[in-house]
C-alpha cells in the first residue's frame, strides 16, 4: 500500500516467499534499507539474498561462519537495538570471515524487525493477494469497507475523474495532508478496480448498507460495488445505521419522513 515498499519491489524483483520475507524485514527496519541495503544492491556489492534484512539474519550468518553462538546472539542484540559494534566484536566478525560491507551495514542499523513477524506479514499478504487475483469483487468490497471513512462518493465518476484527482494530490507532494495521503492510496485502488472491469454504483436509499460495500450486478451496466451510506461526506456511522434500521420497519415516503425517523440532520 505504500510507494516506499513498491519502489523496493521494483529494485529487488523478489522471486519467492523467502525474498518477500526479506522485503518485509527491510521495509520495517530503521536504516536497514535506506542508505544501507539499497546502496549495496544498487552497486552490486550484494544481492537481496545476502543483505541483512531481519535481526535473525545476523545471528544465523555469524554462527554459520563459525562464531560461538552466545557471542553471535550478543552482537545481534546490540545491532538490532542500534547500538553498533565495539572493536572486539568487529574483530571477532572479521576473524570468522564477515565481509567489510556486512560489518559496515551492522554499524548503520538503528532498529531491526524479527523474522517471525516478517513471515506473519507476508503470509497475510499472500492470502490477501490470492483473493485480489481470483475474487476481485470480494477483495475490493472488503478493502473499501475497511477504508470507508477515507472514501468519498464524489469519486465514483469513473477512471478519468480518478486519474485527475490522483494527479492533483500527487502535485501537492510534501504539502499534502495526512488525510489526502490516505485518500491517494484509496483512489489508486479504486482506479485499479475500474481497470479490472468493475465499477461503483451510487448510494441507493433502499439497497445500500450502512457501512459495507456490497457486491452488485446491474443488467446492462455490469458488476461492481454498491456504496454504503457512510461513504457520503459528513454522514457518520450512527446516522448510517439509523437509516438501515428505520428502512427495515417500513419504506420511506418523503425526505421529511426520512429525517424524522433517522439520525440525519436537516
Amino acid at each position: 500500500g505504500t510507494r516506499f515498499v513498491r519502489q523496493m519491489l521494483r529494485e529487488t524483483r523478489p522471486k519467492n516467499f523467502s525474498e518477500l520475507v526479506r522485503i518485509s524485514g527491510l521495509s520495517h527496519g530503521t536504516d536497514v534499507w535506506l542508505n544501507n541495503a539499497q546502496e549495496l544492491i544498487r552497486s552490486g556489492v550484494a544481492d537481496l539474498s545476502q543483505v541483512i534484512s531481519t535481526r535473525d539474519d545476523i545471528m544465523v550468518n555469524l554462527i554459520h561462519w563459525g562464531m560461538e553462538p552466545e557471542l553471535a546472539f550478543r552482537i545481534m542484540e546490540k545491532v538490532r537495538k542500534g547500538k553498533g559494534l565495539d572493536p572486539e566484536e568487529e574483530a571477532a566478525m572479521r576473524q570468522c570471515g564477515a565481509p567489510d560491507w556486512y560489518i559496515d551495514s551492522c554499524k548503520k542499523i538503528k532498529y531491526m524487525f524479527p523474522k517471525a513477524h516478517a513471515v506473519a506479514y507476508v503470509m497475510m499478504a499472500l492470502r490477501i493477494a490470492y483473493f485480489k487475483v481470483h475474487y476481485p469483487a470480494a477483495f475490493y468490497a472488503a478493502y473499501f469497507t475497511v477504508r470507508a471513512e477515507d472514501f468519498d462518493v464524489a469519486y465514483i465518476a469513473g477512471p478519468e475523474r480518478l486519474r485527475q484527482t490522483i494527479a492533483e494530490l500527487e502535485a501537492k507532494g510534501s504539502k499534502a495532508t495526512a488525510k489526502e495521503k490516505n485518500l491517494l492510496t484509496v483512489l489508486e485502488v479504486a482506479l485499479e478496480m475500474y481497470l479490472r472491469g468493475l465499477q461503483f454504483f451510487p448510494i441507493d436509499l433502499e439497497k445500500s448498507a450502512a457501512e459495507r460495500f456490497l457486491i452488485m450486478e446491474v443488467p446492462g451496466q455490469g458488476k461492481g460495488l454498491l456504496c454504503p451510506f457512510i461513504s457520503l461526506p459528513g454522514l457518520g456511522a450512527k446516522a448510517a445505521r439509523s437509516i438501515v434500521q428505520a428502512r427495515a420497519e417500513r419504506p420511506f415516503t418523503s425526505i421529511e419522513d426520512l429525517v424524522r425517523r433517522t439520525k440525519l440532520s436537516r
